[in-house]
C-alpha cells in the first residue's frame, strides 16, 4: 500500500486500527513512534546491486492506555514528515514489536476500514546465481485444453495424401 493510499484512507476514518493477518488487533493504545523513509542500497548474493525505498511506520505499545491515535493526528504526522523530511510517496512498511521487531506490508480492508499488517518473508533475489533450482509450475495434464489445428473435416491427420 502506498503512502498516498494511506493518507486517502485516513480521511475517511476517525480511529486508526491495525490488525494482523491472524486476526489479532494491535492494542488501541499503540503509538506511531516513527514515520520515515528507509533507503536500502545492497548487493544480492548474485552480485547485483539493488536499491529499495520504503516509507516506514514504527508501531509501539506503551502503558499509556488513555490515549488513542486519531486518524487526523496520524495524517498530520505524515504530512509533517513529507514536508520536513522530503518523504516521497512509496510503499509503506510497518515495524511492530512482538517477540522481536517484525516488518509488515500494509493493506486496507475496505469493508471494515482497518489496516492489515501483512507478513513479509525473506527470499533469495538471485536464485539462478546461487544454484537453487528454479521451481517449475506444476500443472495437471487433465487441466490443459487441447488446441489442435486439426479437425475431422480437414483430413489433416489422414495418412492418405
Amino acid at each position: 500500500m502506498k503512502l498516498s493510499e494511506v493518507k486517502s484512507a485516513l480521511t475517511t476514518m476517525q480511529n486508526v486500527v491495525f490488525k494482523l493477518e491472524n486476526g489479532s488487533i494491535v492494542p488501541a493504545h499503540f503509538h506511531i513512534t516513527e514515520v520515515g523513509q528507509i533507503d536500502r542500497n545492497f548487493i544480492d548474493c548474485g552480485g547485483t546491486i539493488r536499491k529499495d525505498q520504503k516509507v516506514n511506520f514504527q508501531l509501539w505499545i506503551a502503558d499509556d492506555y488513555d490515549h488513542q491515535l486519531k486518524a487526523e493526528k496520524l495524517l498530520n504526522i505524515i504530512e509533517l514528515s513529507e514536508r520536513l523530511l522530503g518523504i516521497k510517496d512509496g510503499e509503506v512498511e510497518v515495524e511492530y514489536q512482538r517477540d522481536t521487531i517484525g516488518k509488515f506490508n500494509l493493506a486496507l480492508d475496505k469493508e471494515t476500514n482497518v489496516f492489515i499488517l501483512e507478513n513479509t518473508m525473506t527470499a533469495c533475489l538471485a536464485e539462478e546465481a546461487c544454484g537453487f533450482p528454479i521451481e517449475k509450475k506444476k500443472v495437471s495434464l487433465s487441466s490443459l485444453k487441447s488446441e489442435s489445428c486439426c479437425t475431422p473435416q480437414t483430413d489433416c491427420c489422414s495418412d492418405e495424401k
